[in-house]
């Protein structure tokens, strides 16, 4: 006997809907806090990426080819660095839908305080979401 299929209600539907824009909200924060958070040392701005790049060009002219192989790659992860750091990512728009998304998320898929934590979210952030400091047995 064939099984019959059944329509999905429109509240399932909608939980669906609501589960994939909170996914997404938390993703794309989370992806924007890896993104800026910085290395070690002195922190780069658009204009010191760029005069490393005019340098890179100026020793282009009179390197070997060994250097030349190497500053060009050198050259090009700038280039990618400067698209990252000129790129106007707003993060507090990011911030804002994730506030609105987490807790739900996390209630759902059971992600408790401290894995936000370690994930990188501020406590700040957290409070701000509702996500409260909870110990699990």
């Amino acid at each position: 006997m064939a099984a019959t299929k059944s329509a999905m209600t429109k509240e399932h539907k909608d939980a669906l809907a609501q589960g994939r824009r909170e996914g997404a909200a938390v993703r794309r924060y989370l992806e924007a806090l890896s993104a800026s958070r910085g290395k070690r040392g002195r922190k780069r701005t658009p204009a010191s990426v760029e005069r490393r790049i005019n340098a890179i060009n100026i020793e282009l002219e009179t390197s070997g080819a060994l250097d030349a192989l190497l500053l060009r790659q050198e050259r090009k992860d700038l280039d990618v660095e400067l698209q990252r750091l000129q790129s106007n990512q707003d993060i507090k728009k990011l911030e804002k839908e994730f506030v609105g998304a987490a807790r739900g998320y996390g209630e759902r898929k059971g992600i408790d305080y401290s894995t936000w934590r370690e994930a990188g979210v501020s406590p700040a952030v957290l409070t701000r979401a509702g996500i409260k400091r909870t110990r699990r047995a």
